[in-house]
């Protein structure tokens, strides 16, 4: 067993019992009858104090025969799991895009507030959930634009929109045109 220096071997139990991201990157833990080592912030069940073992890097983790949670993924350099949040709601949204969407009914596909979605995603791209639909709709619509013949209304209704009014005004503030002006000039 390898104990961290400035940690005891109950301080580090206790810090990966509270799933305490503050410590990752300091040390990680694994789980001797699994053969898995993970972060101190990993949500995954907490093991019996008898089957911990503690290590300073990934590598010493390796080392000792221990393979990475696939949960936290501790090998990972830069492991954030709000971008995992930020990357499945994006995912969420793009198979989605056409549906008449609520910040309520996305949230609940990934598993987190309406709230708490709302701030973390803003914290994250500088956009709502809610621009960022629109934004995809406005990108989907200028392709149909230069690729297709379709009507402005068809396009307005096939990328989502619910309305012409709506789709006029998000495109105008995207792209400074209007479908008409857009499609006559640029295409």
């Amino acid at each position: 067993m390898v104990v961290h220096a400035t940690f005891s071997f109950s301080e580090m139990v206790k810090i990966a019992e509270a799933c305490d991201d503050s410590y990752d990157g300091l040390f990680f833990y694994a789980v001797k009858t699994t053969g898995i080592f993970c972060r101190p912030s990993c949500k995954s069940k907490s093991p019996n104090k008898e089957n911990i073992t503690f290590f300073q890097t990934v590598a010493d983790a390796k080392r000792a025969g221990f393979r990475p949670c696939k949960r936290c993924q501790p090998d990972r350099m830069h492991f954030d799991p709000k971008w995992d949040l930020i990357n499945d709601t994006r995912a969420y949204i793009q198979r989605h895009y056409k549906e008449n969407m609520t910040l309520k009914q996305i949230a609940q596909n990934i598993g987190i507030s309406p709230y708490y979605l709302s701030r973390l995603f803003k914290q994250y791209t500088l956009k709502t959930p809610r621009c960022y639909v629109e934004n995809l709709r406005v990108n989907k619509a200028v392709h149909l634009l230069q690729t297709t013949e379709l009507s402005i209304i068809a396009i307005c209704y096939e990328v989502g929109f619910q309305n012409v009014s709506s789709f006029y005004q998000a495109f105008k503030k995207q792209t400074q045109y209007t479908p008409q002006q857009y499609r006559k000039d640029l295409t």
